[in-house]
């Protein structure tokens, strides 16, 4: 045999040593911080064999600082394609092994190239985020990097999905890409997000803190909403993310994935009809009416931890994908509030965007009062909820399950606002607030004046409910297109999704809207 070509083993060797980043010792580190190397990440991501990399010999130009002979082949960022269940999907992995995955100049330009060819060939992009940040030896270069990466995001946003899973610090400036992302996942334990560290905080602010109760995964999945799941490990991470997928299309311009369920489309469950505790403030769990509607089952709520009056997350129905939105009694009695209102609008947006179809459950008595809430902002924030489903035109489904009073009616999707398909259940209960409330503000002066003020106020509630509080005023208006059994909810969605499918709304033309942020 002759000779190996010398080429080709200069080939080999920049290939070898790009695949090993920061090398053996750097790889055992990072396993000892109980993390998976950029690498290891992306073959549990992807679909074996399929991934395609970019760039793996691309360097730094960094002359300061001794950067000059400190060079590493693909520059702390592995980039490329591969498919997930056969769908192409566009990656990105910080290698923290290199340069604790500092984002250069060059590590940027890999990123962006990228997510250009995501646009063009109209596929998800998905990133593995694990960096100490911005390259401090290339200042404003780097600085310059997450800007270019920064218009990306806001470019592909509403054209391709894009998620963020955090598996590692994401600090400073490199925050605010996974911000601009769909949907962001944070592993526990070993990943933390703020714009300001533990020692900052301390200089400016005297508050001690840790990095995981500053920016932890349990903190952003629970109090400030920035994560809308958290994950025990790496690997249920990538599991989030390919389930996620699998309720979303590649781009705008396509439809979502048909569910592989075998569930029967006309399947009824009785314990539906029973499932509305007759006494209206008595609360009931929504997630259980949800997954006695849904195929199999199988309910991928989002945002699980934040917010927890108001219930979102993707379904199938019918094969079909959905987004569920839902008042929750059990929390807060199901009223809207600062929170809810900001999580359920950015879910409804993601939906209109990506024509993914919204089926709302509505059980929601009113916005939260109090000086809080108002002081917080809820007419500015309840707003955007209203404004998301009124600018909403894929086909909006809404079950009103219970209560449907005030302007909380108004904004759940209801017919005024455009909603396609409006039912409810016997127990529904449409009106502008209870009957206790109404009572006091219509008779008021009758009821002081009674020799008997309780019997009075009784007796007028019990006239208000047998007139109001029912679902028949609101049918008779035709702001409801029918009144169903609970049981018969399933089908009946389906049903209407079959017939909506072709549906075709616009709104007006326009550079864009100016929700109220």
């Amino acid at each position: 045999m002759g000779t190996e070509d010398p080429r080709i083993e200069e080939l080999r060797r920049r290939r070898e040593a790009s695949r090993l980043g920061g090398g053996v010792k750097a790889i055992e580190k990072q396993h000892e911080r109980g993390k998976l190397t950029a690498r290891e990440r992306i073959d549990l991501l992807v679909d074996d064999g399929t991934f395609e990399e970019m760039d793996p010999f691309k360097v730094h130009r960094c002359r300061d600082f001794g950067m000059d002979g400190v060079h590493v082949p693909g520059d702390g960022v592995v980039t490329g394609l591969g498919r997930i269940d056969g769908r192409v999907v566009a990656v990105f992995a910080q290698d923290f092994t290199v340069f604790g995955g500092s984002l250069s100049g060059a590590n940027a330009e890999k990123v962006v190239k990228l997510m250009d060819t995501a646009l063009k060939i109209g596929c998800p992009v998905i990133g593995l985020n694990d960096s100490g940040g911005a390259r401090i030896q290339e200042g404003v270069v780097s600085l310059g990097g997450y800007a270019d990466i920064f218009l990306r995001n806001t470019l592909a946003s509403g054209v391709i999905p894009q998620l963020s899973a955090i598996l590692g610090p994401c600090a400073g400036g490199a925050v605010y890409s996974p911000a601009i992302t769909d949907f962001i996942v944070m592993a526990e334990g070993t990943s933390y997000m703020y714009v300001t560290g533990p020692g900052v905080t301390k200089t400016v602010t005297h508050e001690e803190v840790s990095h995981e109760e500053l920016g932890g995964a349990s903190v952003h999945s629970e109090k400030s909403g920035v994560a809308h799941f958290r994950a025990p490990d790496e690997a249920a991470a990538m599991a989030t993310l390919k389930r996620l997928l699998s309720y979303v299309p590649s781009n705008n311009t396509e439809d979502p994935p048909r569910g592989r369920g075998s569930d029967d489309p006309q399947r009824m469950d009785e314990r539906l009809n029973e499932i509305v505790p007759a006494d209206p403030n008595r609360p009931y769990d929504i997630r259980e009416v949800i997954r006695l509607i849904v195929d199999d089952g199988d309910f991928l709520e989002v945002h699980e931890h934040f917010a927890g009056n108001l219930v979102v997350g993707f379904a199938h129905l019918g094969g079909r994908s959905v987004g569920v939105i839902a008042n929750q009694p059990q929390v807060l009695a199901g009223c809207l509030d600062v929170n809810a209102s900001v999580k359920g609008a950015r879910f409804v947006r993601f939906c209109d965007a990506f024509n993914i179809p919204l089926v709302t459950f509505e059980d929601v008595p009113g916005f939260l009062p109090g000086t809080d809430q108002e002081w917080n902002g809820i007419i500015r924030n309840g707003a955007k909820l209203l404004y998301a489903y009124c600018e909403a035109t894929v086909p909006k489904l809404t079950v009103i399950t219970r209560k449907a009073y005030g302007g909380a009616y108004d904004v759940m999707s209801s017919k005024h606002i455009r909603g396609d398909w409006n039912v409810a259940w016997p127990s529904a209960e449409v009106a502008v607030m209870g009957a206790k409330g109404a009572v006091e503000v219509i008779f008021r002066k009758e009821i002081q004046a009674a020799d008997d003020p309780a019997a009075v106020q009784a007796a007028k509630e019990a006239e208000y409910k047998e007139r109001f509080a029912n679902p028949w005023v609101a049918a008779e208006r035709g702001y409801l297109d029918d009144v169903i059994e609970p049981k018969e909810t399933r089908p009946r969605l389906i049903a209407a999704l079959g017939l909506l499918a072709t549906k075709r709304d616009t709104n007006p033309p326009k550079k864009h809207g100016n929700i109220p942020l």
